[in-house]
Order: C-alpha cells, then structure tokens, then sequence
C-alpha cells in the first residue's frame, strides 16, 4: 500500500478532482486511463505523452508494471519512476489499473462492492476510499503531544 503521507493523499485527490471536472476518461487509452490519469497529475505530461511513451512498449498499464526495468531508458518507465518515488508501489499501480486492492474494497459500502474498473464514476469512488483508508493511517501516526510539543515555525 502506497505510504500515507500528505502528497500521496493531495495526488489522489487532484485526479479525482481532474476525473470529476474532465470528460477525458478513457480506459483503453494509456494517458486517460486510472493509472494515466493519476500519471497526469503526478509527471505533468498530458495524457498524449502519456500514451505516447507506453506505446513504445507492449501492453496495458498492468503489463507495463511487470515489464518495467528502472534503466531500460524507455520513456514509460521514467515515468513509472517518478510515480514509485511519489509513494506509489507497483502493486498499488497494478491496483488501481484494476480496481482491485482488497483493503480498499473492503472499505466499500454493500452496495458498491463489485466495482467496474473502466467505469469512471467506480474509479472515483475507488480513489476516495483510497484517501480515506490513508488518511485514517496517517492520523493514526499523529499524536497531540507531539503536535503541542513542537515548537512553531514561522514563514
């Protein structure tokens, strides 16, 4: 699971922002897709490099995670790159792609609990079960002692 931190959580947030406000949602498409998507708001490429940089390689975002090498100097992998170093691993990327963390389904009300991963309205609820579950483990490392006992720092 990706690293609860502040950044993960505003990154999650912005594409769910960017899904919400944008028709551009396409699953088939490797820059406009769930992972693309997050991919946009994490590089700043748009979703043409995007696409443009997978394309120089076989398969879907799933694929591209299992064939994905750090030094193969393939512009897809940069971006993977920058996405893992972000806080996102390679299983919660492959997750997403899918719909499919186990931790973050459970966390899905009866109803919504078979989710369809090239449904753009299922990403979104997906994508806010995500921030809520990392939210929760990021207060849990917060304690008010420490807040009240650090000094305060001024701009």
């Amino acid at each position: 699971m990706a690293k609860a931190s502040i950044s993960v959580i505003q990154a999650l947030r912005k594409t769910v922002d960017n899904l919400d406000k944008s028709a551009s949602y396409q699953w088939g498409h490797m820059g406009s897709c769930n992972c693309g998507n997050l991919a946009q708001v994490i590089t700043n490429l748009d979703k043409a490099e995007i696409h443009k940089s997978a394309m120089r390689r076989h398969g879907d975002w799933n694929e591209q995670l299992i064939d994905y090498c750090p030094t193969s100097g393939l512009p897809i992998d940069h971006i993977i790159d920058e996405m893992l170093a972000f806080g996102f691993s390679r299983e919660d990327l492959a997750h997403l792609e899918k719909l499919s963390d186990p931790e973050i389904l459970k966390l899905l009300p009866q109803d919504r609990k078979y989710l369809k991963h090239n449904l753009k309205t299922d990403v979104m609820v997906y994508l806010k079960n995500w921030i809520n579950q990392l939210e929760e483990e990021l207060i849990k490392d917060i304690s008010i002692a420490d807040v009240k006992n650090k000094p305060l720092i001024m701009a």
